[in-house]
């Protein structure tokens, strides 16, 4: 089993959901957050002057998927969530050792 942390635009979000939901991924956790990478944030005016706003908004998901899975759920996040512009995003992939479902009891592989 693997994590895949995605970090995408917030306007991007609806259409991963959709594609994930096609080749059957329904549990995801969005999470709202900020940050920067490359872009370094960008500049706003205020009253004519330019400012710094330095964190961008993001959407953090995290899905966990069986190890068969993973390299279709990369390909399907990245073609929901490719606009081809700066901060697209990035994802991230590590290992789980362990998952219970709390109301079954469930485990590992059965759980997700």
């Amino acid at each position: 089993m693997l994590m895949i942390e995605a970090v995408v635009k917030p306007s991007r979000l609806d259409a991963i959901k959709i594609a994930l939901a096609k080749m059957g991924i329904v549990g995801v956790t969005a999470i709202e957050c900020k940050g920067f990478g490359r872009q370094l944030g960008h500049t706003e005016r205020y009253r004519g002057a330019k400012m710094d706003v330095g964190f961008v908004p993001k959407v953090l998901l995290k899905i966990c998927v069986k190890t068969v899975d993973l390299q279709k759920a990369l390909n399907t996040i990245v073609d929901a969530a490719k606009t081809g512009e700066v901060g697209d995003g990035k994802i991230f992939v590590y290992p789980v050792s362990k998952v219970v479902r709390i109301r079954t009891g469930e485990t590992d592989e059965a759980a997700i």
